[in-house]
Parts: C-alpha cells; structure tokens; sequence
C-alpha cells in the first residue's frame, strides 16, 4: 500500500502497464531503453492512496513521497533503471528474469481513489485506508487542546506501529514519554498499556 503524503505539482508514479504487453515486448523496451512507452502513468496528489497487488509493476516519479505499508517480505525485483549509473560509475543490477517469472504483463486499470469516511471521537477522526490478509490500516487525525490527550492502545493479537505522516506531540505512558514529529515510526506492542496521545498529528495507523 502507498499513502501519499506529500506531491508537488504534475507529481505522478508508475502503476501496472497501459496495455498488454508479451516478455518479448518487454525484453526488447529494456535493451532499448523505452519502457517508459509502455507503463501507466498516473497522476497523484496529496493523500491519494494506492493498493498494489503483487506482480504488479510500480514506480515512484519525481517530487512524490509516499508511505508504503507491505507484507512481512523486503524482496525487490528491479526491472528497468532509467540507464542511471551509481557513485562508481556503473549501472545498478538489474533482475529481469526473475521480474519476468512474476510480474503481471496484462494492462493495469488505472487506479481510482475510492470514498473513505471518517468516524469521530473527542480529540480523534480515523478512518479505514485498506485491510487485506497481511494487514490493515487507518489514519488517524489527532487534535487535542491544551491538556485533553487521546487514549491508545494495542490489543494482544498483535503488535501496532504509528507512523506520522504530518504535525507533531508526544506520547505518554507509564514512566514517560515520547516527543515524535513528521516521519517518525512509533512500534507499540502486543497487549500494550493505555497511552495518551497529544497534538496535532496525522498517523498512519498500522496493524498486522
């Protein structure tokens, strides 16, 4: 999953393939450097969200940062590289066989942001982004006043991390607490002890 947390203008990034494609096909838009010919480019805006199936080709394009939530897996197959050289002045390896074994080479239906309904609580809104069978999860938009705190907490089927995603506040718990600010990633485990939140901050609120 990518939650886009920040796009500057005409920011896009590659999702799937604008039409179908063979290996062939492929092979040869590598060695020719014009698979960009072939690849869906789609625009993106700030908090779009894009749920990435595997096998499915993906790339993110200049002056996007995204979140990305994935299975327990950090396995890469790298396809194409723009001809890009390193620091040492060499091209990066590359792994089209193996991208080949596994990748989806049918055209990608380009991906529409679907409705999300917030649900509110004094201090917090969440809502819903995406569950599937490795994870769910939700954003969560805390605004508290001077000494209001929301309450949170993880349950014993598994662990949670909050990631901030915008603004900033601490965390307290038993013993003390914890300051956090934009793109700071907080693990809270299993079965874990109340924790009171303050600030104004967005998390992604990540649950496995």
């Amino acid at each position: 999953m990518w939650y886009v947390p920040d796009a500057s203008k005409d920011a896009k990034l590659i999702y799937g393939l604008g039409k179908n494609c063979t290996e062939e096909e492929v092979r040869t838009a590598i060695e020719q450097s014009t698979l960009m010919n072939y690849l869906q480019q789609v625009p993106v805006k700030k908090d779009d969200l894009f749920f990435i199936k595997a096998g499915t080709i993906h790339a993110i394009g200049a002056g996007v940062l995204v979140a990305e939530i994935q299975e327990s897996s950090n396995l890469t197959y790298r396809l194409y590289d723009y001809d890009r050289v390193g620091k040492d002045g060499k091209k990066r390896e590359l792994h089209v066989d193996k991208a080949l074994e596994v990748a989806n080479l049918s055209s990608s239906a380009e991906p529409r942001q679907s409705l999300r309904v917030l649900k509110y609580r004094k201090g917090v809104a969440s809502e819903l982004l995406t569950r599937c069978k490795y994870f769910e999860v939700y954003r969560m938009l805390v605004n508290t006043e001077r000494r209001q705190t929301v309450h949170y907490h993880a349950d014993e089927v598994a662990f949670r991390v909050l990631l901030c995603v915008n603004g900033c506040g601490t965390i307290s718990f038993e013993g003390g607490n914890i300051t956090f600010y934009k793109g700071d990633c907080i693990f809270v485990p299993a079965d874990s002890e109340v924790l009171s939140i303050h600030g104004q901050v967005q998390f992604l609120d990540v649950r496995g």
